[in-house]
């Protein structure tokens, strides 16, 4: 095969990938991770007193009185329609967003700003709810043995992604550190002489985007260490100084991380999926008070802008023009610097690719895959960006499972979210699977597709050996 042909996969190439795929897949649906059924039980009946406990506890507050009181027979805990409307009708709360037709808005992230002790009650009910309801039954109704075979399905999803079902698992929750550990704890290896590995690839959808639209600025950004663009976009976005992101001690450590997350989460990728900075700007400035942001001296960053000249967030509303003294306006003037300064060749490829989009109805995906149909220019965009970055996945647990049968080990993959691979691994046989894995997935992968133009890297995280997915920690390859 010539360099010409390995640059351009074709469909046949495609379908070879969707055919072992499917059949490694399947070995990953036989083999089930295995389930801590005890400790499950245990979760659920716990999960199930702590609700009940916390809505008759909630229903002595004056705010459920008054909400009993307007709405009689129909009121709905679970409608934040009804709580926006007695919090900022009835009582007088102040609303710190508002919808682009001037309402009050209502979501989860809007209400937690609010800091008023009845809504946070009833946010952590909510919480619970779906942890028993949508997490821990769903566990519970799909295990049987002792073991959970989830379903991985390649030809649901319009990206070529893969899906899961019965029970989801590329959904549990993550961010969340308390519903993360009532969940993630009921996963656990077969054995006291195995551990749970996750596998990890590092900001694969950022690499996947570079290898199609070749910005000089975020190519240096991937090829050079020392750089990172989202500790950046967080300092400009917060205003901080380089050296107010230089960690002195581990408190300091925490809280730049933090504030690196919330540039990474509530803005950078936002923008590379296409919103923009009416959203953004409201998602940072809660974050302040959710997350606790605090500079490197401790002083929290709603001060901090405050020294800077910007003391309020400012109005959601697109027909509102922005005062120069507010978040919306600051965080305005940083999106137009990201996309016609910062990554002015992205910005433009965006615009040929939705274009050419328009001209032909269908676009080609890298790895040889042809979407076509009726798409919003998001999806136009961020698809193919999607499903490559899927596709190196696919082909690493396929590459994998194919040498863990070569090998004949006994470690097993037992799951799979759409960039990370979940193993239930041998501890004697631990370092070789790691290093398999990261030659798979780093070296061999960039030989197969020589398209793939930017470093690789791999995370681990391993659990101590016969623990919890829940206590995984980091480990080096």
């Amino acid at each position: 095969m010539n360099t010409k042909m390995k640059n351009k996969a074709t469909t046949l190439d495609a379908y070879q990938l969707l055919h072992e795929g499917s059949l490694a897949l399947s070995t990953v649906e036989s083999n089930g991770i295995c389930i801590d059924t005890e400790y499950l039980q245990k979760a659920i009946k716990q999960t199930a007193r702590k609700i009940k406990e916390q809505t008759e506890d909630i229903k002595n507050d004056e705010i459920f009185k008054t909400w009993k009181k307007r709405f009689g027979t129909k009121t709905n805990m679970d409608s934040s329609d009804q709580l926006g409307k007695v919090l900022f009708e009835n009582m007088g709360y102040t609303c710190p967003v508002y919808t682009q037709t001037g309402k009050p808005k209502t979501d989860i992230a809007v209400l937690s700003e609010l800091n008023i002790p009845f809504v946070k009650s009833l946010l952590s009910i909510k919480q619970l709810k779906k942890a028993k309801g949508t997490y821990l039954s769903g566990i519970e109704k799909e295990t049987i043995d002792g073991l959970l075979h989830a379903f991985f399905d390649l030809g649901l999803a319009v990206t070529y992604r893969s899906s899961s079902s019965k029970p989801n698992f590329q959904n549990w929750p993550i961010r969340n550190y308390e519903m993360g550990k009532l969940i993630r704890q009921c996963f656990i290896p077969r054995s006291s002489k195995r551990h749970i590995v996750e596998l990890d690839y590092g900001g694969i959808e950022v690499h996947g985007a570079a290898w199609y639209h070749k910005d000089p600025m975020m190519l240096d950004y991937l090829h050079d260490k020392t750089k990172d663009m989202h500790r950046d976009m967080a300092m400009q976005c917060y205003m901080l100084s380089k050296k107010e992101m230089t960690p002195k001690n581990e408190d300091d450590a925490q809280r730049i991380k933090d504030i690196r997350y919330c540039g990474k989460n509530r803005f950078v990728f936002p923008e590379f999926y296409g919103d923009w900075w009416l959203s953004c700007a409201p998602a940072l400035w809660n974050s302040i008070s959710q997350m606790k942001l605090k500079t490197r001296e401790g002083l929290s960053l709603r001060k901090h802008l405050k020294s800077k000249g910007i003391n309020r967030l400012g109005i959601v509303n697109i027909d509102v023009i922005q005062e120069s003294n507010t978040f919306l306006y600051h965080i305005k003037q940083v999106e137009r610097d990201f996309w016609n300064s910062r990554f002015k060749v992205y910005r433009q490829w965006k615009e040929d690719w939705y274009n050419a989009y328009r001209k032909n109805g269908k676009f080609m995906m890298l790895t040889g895959f042809e979407i076509s149909g009726l798409m919003k220019r998001n999806e136009v965009i961020n698809y193919p960006v999607q499903g490559v970055a899927f596709h190196c996945l696919l082909w690493s647990l396929t590459r994998i499972q194919k040498l863990l049968n070569k090998y004949k080990m006994k470690s097993l993959i037992v799951g799979q979210i759409h960039d990370s691979i979940v193993g239930d691994i041998l501890k004697s046989e631990l370092q070789n699977y790691l290093e398999i894995a990261n030659k798979v997935m780093t070296v061999d992968i960039k030989k197969h597709w020589s398209w793939i133009t930017t470093p690789l890297e791999i995370e681990a995280e391993v659990s101590p050996v016969g623990k919890s997915w829940f206590e995984k920690t980091k480990v080096k390859i």
